[in-house]
This record gives structure tokens, sequence and C-alpha cells, in this order.
């Protein structure tokens, strides 16, 4: 074993379970192997998570894949089916939807981008979606699934794909690999939180044990009992721009035989539903706005539109879209719910505890705490759900509903100079701002503004000099390859029995 120095962290513990909490713990056990580092979890059997985050983006398959685990066993051991992005129904307007995929559109021409070509047809009259362009979205439409090729011959067999997952069963998977890798669970109350010089000296709980550490990872949920409560950190509140404010979830059954490959996000009179097919069930639930929507009336929204009989009844779930002004305070790191907080739209919360971790990874401290560290933590955290929160409010933004005042107000708010810059670039020219710690790319940018059918006033000048006899020819071969891929590929039912074999 290698001999750790008097200065290094020597117990990293971690207070609350669910998926942030069994998520640090596994990754930790696994990064920090062979160190001597102690890894304890204190989270109460008594005290309940939120549970409901069943849909996930590409990354949760290579944080799993670090662990060791595959496809086929994290499928199995939660119930899980396959995404391959996200159908928006009724945002544009009403009777009008698009699916927002994990994957690329057609082939560039040179250095000029494929969707200038797209959008030069489009202008000179083809109503043709951009999507007929994208293997991904051509399959999720259509219910067909199967793995991507590990090394594509062409930039139109490219597409990517995440799961959705029964959440509670992924912790219990979690939680099974992590205490075999040596992790320490406690099953108690925390009664108080013992401050400390570098902030938290040890966790006091209820049954009277006192637990010490050199550095707390706060996976307290919403409560953010360590990095709110103890270290005094306060939220940055972004209600200005995401006006959703709370959540009626409920489960059913009567899971599809041959579900939909994609989440479903169906837009309603003041707020959106989501409808995430899983093996044995369906997760189900409407964010909405309570300044503009009742929660019974919100509660009869959702019961209304169900795939099949209930299996609980409807839990309402406030919250505010924000986040803490730090993420990181003297030996307190926040995770998950604990650091911040984006509605659900488009799956990031399990997505921003992976990047989390992997940056604590990075900047993993010694017991000195150098501010460095933290202060790295705190920007890139800060910078990055800034700009998902940015592509979030795009959503609503882009609006062209006009039939409640929920749509009117989307229509009319004012966004942040950053999503505002990002905006105007496109408008002018149909290009992209890029940034670093950014979770959505160009692709995705791309099927916002198009799904949306917000055109640019103009595009690339390369264009004009292009052919458009061979262009608009190989763009018909373009959309023929993908129809003819996507007519080859099993269903997604198919894929599924695969999993069992």
């Amino acid at each position: 074993m290698i001999e750790r120095s008097p200065d290094r962290v020597r117990e990293l513990v971690i207070v609350g379970g669910g998926t942030a909490g069994w998520m640090a713990a596994a990754a930790f056990a696994r990064h920090f192997v062979g160190t001597g580092l102690k890894i304890t979890l204190v989270e109460s059997s008594g005290i309940g998570t939120i549970g409901v985050g069943e849909a996930t983006i590409p990354t949760i398959r290579r944080f799993y894949a670090k662990l060791g685990m595959t496809d086929q066993s994290v499928m199995q051991a939660t119930g899980a089916t396959a995404k391959l992005g996200i159908l928006f129904q009724d945002w544009h307007r009403v009777g009008e939807g698009f699916i927002h995929p994990f994957g690329l559109y057609g082939q560039d021409y040179g250095d000029v981008a494929f969707h200038h070509l797209w959008l030069r047809r489009r202008m000179e009259g083809d109503p043709r979606p951009i999507t007929e362009y994208s293997l991904g979205a051509s399959l999720a439409e259509h219910g067909r699934m199967a793995l991507p090729q590990p090394n594509p011959p062409t930039p139109l067999a490219v597409y990517d794909w995440a799961i959705h997952l029964d959440a509670s069963l992924f912790a219990k998977h979690l939680r099974s690999y992590a205490e075999a890798s040596g992790v320490e669970r406690i099953d108690a109350v925390v009664a108080e939180v013992e401050p400390g010089p570098a902030g938290v000296a040890a966790l006091r709980l209820a049954d009277g044990r006192r637990v010490e550490g050199d550095l707390f990872i706060d996976c307290t949920g919403f409560r953010s009992m360590l990095l709110g409560e103890a270290m005094g950190v306060g939220f940055e509140d972004w209600r200005e721009w995401l006006p959703c404010d709370a959540a009626i979830a409920v489960q059913t059954g009567n899971a599809a035989a041959d579900p939909p490959p994609y989440t479903r996000a169906h837009a309603k009179s003041a707020g959106w539903q989501w409808r995430i097919p899983l093996r044995h069930r369906a997760g189900n639930g409407l964010v909405y706005s309570s300044a503009l929507m009742s929660e019974d009336e919100a509660t009869a929204t959702l019961m209304a539109d169900l795939p099949g009989e209930p299996l609980i009844e409807p839990r309402r779930i406030p919250f505010r879209s924000g986040r803490r002004t730090q993420a990181w305070r003297g030996n307190v790191v926040a995770l998950g719910l604990a650091s911040g907080f984006l509605e659900p739209l488009e799956s990031t919360s399990i997505a921003l505890i992976e990047t989390g971790i992997e940056r604590l990874k990075e900047l993993f401290p010694d017991r000195d705490m150098a501010p460095a560290l933290a202060d790295e933590f705190n920007d890139a955290t800060a910078r990055e759900m800034e700009r998902v929160r940015d592509f979030i409010i795009l959503h609503y933004k882009l609006t062209r509903r006009d039939d409640t005042p929920f749509w009117r107000h989307c229509q009319a708010m004012p966004v942040p100079e950053t999503l505002r810059r990002k905006m105007a670039l496109w408008d002018a020219r149909g290009e992209f701002v890029r940034y670093r710690w950014e979770m959505f790319h160009p692709a995705s940018w791309l099927a916002m503004y198009t799904g949306f059918d917000r055109l640019p006033a103009s595009i690339n000048p390369a264009v004009a000099g292009a052919d458009m006899g061979r262009v608009s020819g190989a763009l018909d071969r373009m959309r023929a390859s993908v129809a003819d891929a996507v007519r080859r590929t099993p269903t997604h039912a198919q894929f599924l029995q695969t999993l069992d074999r």
C-alpha cells in the first residue's frame, strides 16, 4: 500500500445517500483504490430521497463504464430502456413536435458546416426537416435501436445513446459496488454539524455517535445541510428565467410492450409533462409554475394524460432553479441538489453530479484545503450550470405559443446576456458560441433552433460558391442512407430482448 503523507486527506465523509451520494461513494472508492483513503457514507433509511430522476444523457454510460460496469448489467439491474433523445411535443406550436437527438446532422461541405447547406435548401423552399439527416433522430422517431458502430464509416452513422433507469435501483446498484469496495455505510440521522477550523469538524448523530472527517461531501438534497445550513453559503435564484417551481410526480404500470426509445416532454398550459418508459413501469410528472397553476389543476392535468394505472399516489415536489453561490467552501463540497438545481427538462441532474465528481477528482485537496483548488472548482461549476441554464431557457424563449399567460410570459421575458449573445450570433449568421465546461454542444443547439423553426438571417457566404446541383444530390443521398439504416435496424423492443440473453 502507498504510504500517505501527513497532510493528505485520510477521512472522506459523504453525507446523504440517494443517487448523488452513492455515485460519489462508488466513484471515489474506485479512483482512490490502494491509497488508504477511508470513505464513510452517512444516510438515514428513514429519510426518503427525491428519486424521480429516471432520464439521463450519454455521459452516464461513461460514468459507470469507469467502474467496470457494462450497459447490459446496469440496464438489467435498473429496469432500463434506451434513450436516443427527447421528443418535444407542442413546444413550438400546439400540434407540432420534434426530436432532440444524441447525434450529429449530415456531413460537412469542406470547411462549411452541414447545416448551412440544409439552411440554403430550406430558404429555397425545401421543407424537409433536418432530422431526416440525423440517424439518431430518425431511429428515435421510428422506434428503432441498435448499438452505434465503434468506428462509424461516415458522420451520418454518428449517434449516441443514454438510458432511462429506475433511480432508486441505480442507487442500490451503486451502493453494492461501493460497499464491496470498502465504503462504510452508517445508517443514522445527523443531529448536528460540529464546526471546526476548516469548516466542519464532525457530524454528531442522533444515536450519540460522532463521525470525524477531513473532507465532507454534501449530498443532502435541497436542504444542503452542510454547505447551505452549516457553512452559510447563499443561493442564486434563477426563477426570473425559469418560472417553473414545482412538479407533480407519479409512477404508472402497464409499461408498453415496445416502449419508445426517447423521453417525451409534452408542453402543457403552464409547464410541461414528462413520460419516461422503463421495462417494468413508466415515470410521469408535470413541471409547472405555481403562480399560474394550482396544485389541484396540475395534478388533474397529469392524471388525465397517463399511459397506465398509477402505482402510487401523486406527490408534489417544490423546487427552486438556481445554484449555491459556491459549491465548495472550506472542507465541504456539495454535489447534486445540495449544490443547485435546474428543472429536469434536459435530464441534466445526474450529469451535473458526474461532472462535479470528475472535477473533484482533478482538484482533490490535501488537508490544508488550498484555496486555489476551491476557486477553480467553484468557477467551473458556476460556468457549467449557467450554460446549462441558458440552454434550458432557450426552450421556453423560442416558443411561438401565445394561448396561455405562461407561454406569453416565456416569449416576452428577457434572457441572460450570455444567452442573448448566443442567440444573436445564430440569428445573424447561423453560428454557435463555444465555451469550455459546456454540456450541450452545437448539434444540440442546432436541434433547438431548427425544431423551433428559428432560422438565421444569413448563412456562411462560402455556400454561394457551392454547386447546388451537386450539393442537392449529396443531400438526397444522405437522406436515403439514413432512411436505409433505419429500415435495417431492429425495433427498440428487439434490442431490449438482447439484454436477457
